[in-house]
């Protein structure tokens, strides 16, 4: 029986995510990517399953923009299709047998959307609820690096299978802590635009950065924080999923 050599020049099929990049064959031992595969850079857009949570959470906001600008401004048009967007993402979600929880939490965010929109008779305040909990997750995600448990650790943890141990590791754990900063930077972005335009009661303006701030945005924090993570890894170190935990003598 003989013993197939090691895969050195690999090129990666046409159903991997076209984001995967060939890297040179002296590529570290040992940090593989999560199909061990040598020839292929680990990437936390591919760890985050690539940009299609992003594609699908840009889809109502723009169905909002589009019905809003196509009826004059017609407030409950407008959220209708944008529920309607939501449940056909919600159905395509089910058909690839995915767990559509972030489409639910979409759908539930819009519906109480509405109702401040309603109840306070102000359409800008359509837009409330994403100025505010963009706040309170930039709130959640600096707290959480002070502390030493930065989201992206725990996201990224959970997803490779290496849960927390990261944390026992002072190279990773400083690792998420950067990109996590990246994630910050979102939220706040969001938050600064989403108030001048709320404040100026520019309904029009906030659908449409609304729809401009979500997937753009997403990717660009995606790429950047999966870049400043691996940037803060010494190529000495074999990588975030392998934590480099000391033992007690």
């Amino acid at each position: 029986m003989t013993v197939s050599e090691p895969r050195t020049g690999a090129v990666p099929t046409p159903d991997e995510d076209a984001a995967a990049e060939l890297v040179p064959a002296a590529f570290e031992e040992g940090r593989y990517d999560a199909d061990g595969d040598p020839t292929r850079e680990e990437s936390l857009a591919r760890l985050l399953g690539g940009g299609k949570a992003a594609l699908e959470g840009s889809v109502p906001p723009i169905a909002f923009l589009i019905a809003w600008l196509a009826t004059g401004g017609e407030l409950l048009t407008a959220v209708i299709w944008s529920l309607v967007a939501s449940a056909a993402t919600l159905v395509y979600a089910l058909v690839e047998r995915r767990r559509p929880k972030a489409v639910f939490i979409g759908m539930l965010m819009t519906v109480i959307a509405a109702m401040i929109a309603y109840y306070t008779g102000e359409a800008r305040n359509f837009f409330l609820i994403q100025l505010l909990s963009n706040a309170a997750s930039a709130l959640a995600w600096v707290i959480s690096i002070v502390i030493g448990w930065p989201f992206l650790g725990i996201i990224v943890g959970g997803l490779i299978g290496t849960k927390t141990r990261w944390r026992k590791d002072p190279v990773l754990l400083r690792a998420y802590q950067r990109a996590s900063w990246i994630w910050v930077m979102q939220y706040v972005i969001r938050v600064v635009v989403f108030t001048v335009l709320w404040w100026l009661d520019e309904t029009t303006w906030l659908a449409i950065m609304r729809a401009a701030l979500t997937y753009p945005l997403i990717i660009a924090c995606v790429a950047v924080s999966g870049w400043v993570l691996f940037a803060a890894i010494p190529k000495s170190h074999p990588g975030i999923r392998k934590p480099q935990v000391a033992v007690a003598d």
